[in-house]
C-alpha cells in the first residue's frame, strides 16, 4: 500500500516552487492522462457516453465529500452562475448580508440585481449581524484574499433564529478542509483549486425541496429525460438538483473525476494535516523574520501585509505565490513541502 507521500511523489512532479493552490492547482499526473484520453475520443468521432458517465462519477464523489444525497447536487461551470441563481430566486429589496472583501463571484450578483439591499459587515461580526430583515446570508466558507475561516454553525443558528436562508462558497476549502453542506442552504465550489481539477466544473448543493430556487438558467441538460426532451420547451425538469445543471464541460469531468479519486484515496483528513503542517511552519517562520501574517489559524492559506511587491521578483526566482491587495499569500497543499516552505523564507530573509 502506497504511502500519503509516495503517492503524492507519483501524482505530481512540480518544476517550480509552486504555493499559490488558492489561485489554481497543480493537475495530478492521472488527470493529465484522463483530460488526454478524453480529447483522443473527441479527436476520434468515438462515442461520449463515456464522458457522460464521467459527469455523473464526479456528482456522485463531490456528494460523498459534501456528505450529502447525489440528488442534491448540480453541475455547473462557475461559482458566479450559481450565485445568479440564488440571485434570481430573491423577492425586490430583499435584505443579503455579506462579509466585507469577499470574492466577487459571491458578492456579485446581489449587486448587479439593483434591486436588493446588500449589507457588508466584517466576516468576524457576520453571525451577530443577522436581524430579523435579513433574507439570505452569503459568505465564502474560507477567504481567499487572507484564509480566515467563517464560523459556519453559528451563522446558520443566527439565521434559523431569524428565518434566513445561508449561501457558502467552498471554493477555497473542498479538498483540504471537510465541507459541511448541512450547515446551509446552498453551497457552491469551483473544482480548479483544492480539488485538482481543470477550470469548468463546478458543483451546487441544494436543499431536498430545492428551497426557494428557480432554475432560470435550465436548458436541455435540465430534464429528466434530457435526451428525450432537447428540442422545445422542456416540460419536465429533472426530479434531483439536476434541473440545476448547465450543459456539461466534458472533458473538465473526465480530468475533474481522476481528480476527485485522488483526493478520495489520500483522505481529506489528512491532506489537512500534511497542509496545516506547512503553513504553521511558515507562519514560524515569519514570526521569526518579524513579520506578522493576518490571523487565520487552521487555514492553509498565509497572508502577510505588506509584502505583495515581492511577487513579482519571487517568482523570477521560481516560487509562485500571490499578490492580493497588497499581501503576499501563500498556499500550501498536499504537493508541497518542508523544503518549499523553507525556500520561500530563505527567499524573504534575503
Amino acid at each position: 500500500m502506497e504511502t500519503f507521500e509516495s503517492l503524492v511523489r507519483t501524482e505530481f512532479t512540480p518544476k517550480h516552487t509552486y504555493l499559490n493552490t488558492a489561485s489554481n492547482a497543480l493537475l495530478p499526473a492521472r488527470t493529465v492522462a484522463a483530460l488526454q484520453d478524453a480529447a483522443r475520443l473527441r479527436a476520434e468521432g468515438a462515442s461520449l457516453n463515456p464522458l457522460f458517465a464521467d459527469v455523473e462519477a464526479c456528482r456522485a464523489a463531490y456528494a460523498r465529500l459534501a456528505g450529502v444525497p447525489v440528488e442534491r447536487v448540480a453541475v455547473g461551470a462557475t461559482v458566479a452562475l450559481y450565485t445568479s441563481l440564488v440571485a434570481a430566486s430573491l423577492p425586490a429589496g430583499a435584505e443579503v448580508l455579506t462579509a466585507e472583501g469577499d470574492f466577487s463571484s459571491v458578492l456579485n450578483p446581489f449587486h448587479t440585481r439593483g434591486d436588493l439591499k446588500v449589507r457588508a459587515v466584517p466576516l468576524e461580526r457576520l453571525a451577530d449581524s443577522v436581524r430579523p430583515g435579513t433574507a439570505l446570508a452569503a459568505v465564502s466558507a474560507v477567504q481567499s484574499a487572507d484564509g480566515r475561516i467563517a464560523d459556519l454553525a453559528a451563522l446558520r443558528e443566527a439565521a434559523r433564529a431569524h428565518g434566513a436562508r445561508t449561501y457558502v462558497d467552498f471554493s477555497q476549502a473542498a479538498g483540504w478542509l471537510p465541507v459541511t453542506a448541512d450547515l446551509c442552504d446552498y453551497s457552491v465550489t469551483i473544482a480548479y483549486k483544492w480539488l485538482l481539477g481543470t477550470h469548468g466544473a463546478a458543483f451546487l448543493v441544494v436543499p431536498e425541496d430545492f428551497g426557494d430556487l428557480t432554475p432560470v438558467q435550465a436548458g436541455w441538460a435540465s430534464g429528466e429525460n434530457p435526451w428525450d426532451s432537447c428540442y422545445g420547451p422542456v416540460t419536465e425538469l429533472a426530479h434531483s438538483a439536476r434541473r440545476f445543471d448547465t450543459s456539461h464541460a466534458l472533458l473538465d469531468y473526465a480530468a475533474l473525476r481522476a481528480s476527485l479519486g485522488l483526493v478520495e484515496e489520500l483522505g481529506v483528513d489528512a491532506v489537512r494535516a500534511h497542509d496545516l503542517a506547512l503553513a504553521d511552519r511558515f507562519r514560524d517562520g515569519l514570526a521569526a523574520l518579524g513579520h506578522r501574517p493576518v490571523p487565520a489559524p487552521g487555514s492553509p492559506i498565509v497572508s502577510v501585509p505588506g509584502l505583495g511587491r515581492l511577487q513579482p521578483e519571487l517568482a523570477e526566482a521560481g516560487i509562485q505565490v500571490s499578490d492580493r491587495a497588497g499581501n503576499l499569500r501563500a498556499s500550501f497543499h498536499l504537493y508541497n513541502t518542508a523544503d518549499d516552505v523553507d525556500r520561500l523564507l530563505d527567499a524573504l530573509r534575503g
